[in-house]
């Protein structure tokens, strides 16, 4: 296959993957919006409905997909197409939910599509089958666990004044991007780990022939990241998609950069300037999350609206001007149309009776 001809099918993979990662997000984040909050039959109910298998199949078919794409096609062109996932899901969990995407949210994607390809372009393989070791990929698989379980408690985003403010930035909203951050670091920890399994299944490791104890280690570690990352996305859509959905995007080749650069021998493009330049790709992706977590508010108060409008009717009811005016019969308008002077030659016989 001739270069061009594999680069066009690397883009028609990226956008195929993009388009299924997108879907499964979309059904994710309405299978959480309607299903019961977490606890001990949580996990249970939700293996029980057929929604969440049609997002696991979605996921599984942008993998593989992802994955054919870099097989035809640079990391450097397959993973900037990737986080097109973000622009794809917007409109279409928008349209899910029958609502207009924001400005603010259109805005908050673009800053973190443009900030996710900043910080893609700026990072690149040393060489094209470079992989890590075992004993790399396993000190790399224990290291990322505590990091995820830390991320995963909900410790570090303050979860218990969730109650008392209701904003999406606070409580339940910071807690959501802790899980979408510890979704993206396993989901891009198990992608260095699927490639180390490669390699080694190749004999193309370096050092010993791997065992195939080790080799079914690797397996199991894969395996593992990767139901955990759709669990940990899977509780992290309770706060929105799109705030979430750009974390995971962004933490996913965070994660694969930082074991290219400490581990694999990747460098920045730029040389010395590419820390600075991938510092600022980095502030305007944070920025495009921060503005996804605002723009989303509105819709909320926009339910409330029916609310509102039916507490403020409820004192224009019929029996209550009837009340009113029997106990207030000050205003003119009311008063005038009574009988008055057909009752007064009725009261006046009655005292001259008296008198009598």
């Amino acid at each position: 296959m001739s270069p061009v001809a594999g680069t066009v099918l690397a883009v028609l993979l990226s956008l195929v993957s993009a388009a299924g990662y997108a879907l499964a997000a979309v059904a994710q984040a309405r299978l959480a919006a309607s299903s019961a909050p977490a606890g001990r039959g949580a996990l249970r109910a939700l293996l029980a409905r057929g929604q969440w298998w049609w997002a696991v199949g979605l996921n599984a078919a942008g993998a593989l997909a992802h994955v054919a794409a870099l097989h035809y096609g640079p990391l450097t062109l397959v993973q900037p197409l990737g986080a097109l996932t973000l622009v794809a899901a917007l409109p279409l969990g928008a349209y899910c939910a029958r609502r207009r995407v924001t400005r603010t949210e259109w805005r908050g994607a673009l800053l973190t599509l443009g900030g996710l390809v900043g910080l893609v372009a700026m990072t690149g393989p040393a060489e094209p089958g470079e992989a890590l070791s075992l004993r790399e990929a396993l000190i790399v698989a224990a290291a990322t666990a505590l990091l995820i379980a830390a991320l995963a408690s909900g410790r570090l985003s303050h979860g218990r004044g969730a109650e008392g403010g209701g904003k999406r930035g606070n409580g339940k909203g910071g807690r959501g991007l802790g899980h979408a951050t510890a979704s993206g670091i396993a989901s891009g920890v198990g992608s260095a780990l699927t490639q180390t399994l490669t390699a080694a299944l190749a004999l193309e490791l370096p050092g010993k022939e791997p065992v195939w104890w080790q080799t079914a280690v690797l397996a199991v570690l894969i395996s593992g990241f990767a139901v955990g990352g759709l669990l940990l996305s899977q509780a992290a859509y309770r706060g929105g998609l799109a705030a979430p959905l750009a974390v995971v995007n962004l933490s996913n080749p965070a994660a694969a950069a930082i074991i290219g650069v400490a581990l694999l021998g990747e460098t920045f493009r730029a040389g010395a300037w590419g820390w600075p330049i991938a510092a600022a790709a980095s502030l305007v992706a944070a920025r495009g999350v921060v503005l996804l977590t605002k723009g989303g508010a509105p819709a909320p108060e926009a339910a409330r609206v029916p609310s509102t409008v039916v507490a403020e009717s409820r004192p224009v009811s019929p029996p209550r001007p009837a009340t009113d005016l029997t106990a207030f019969p000050v205003p003119a308008p009311l008063s005038a149309p009574l009988p008055l002077p057909l009752s007064v030659p009725e009261v006046e016989p009655a005292r001259a009776s008296v008198r009598g």
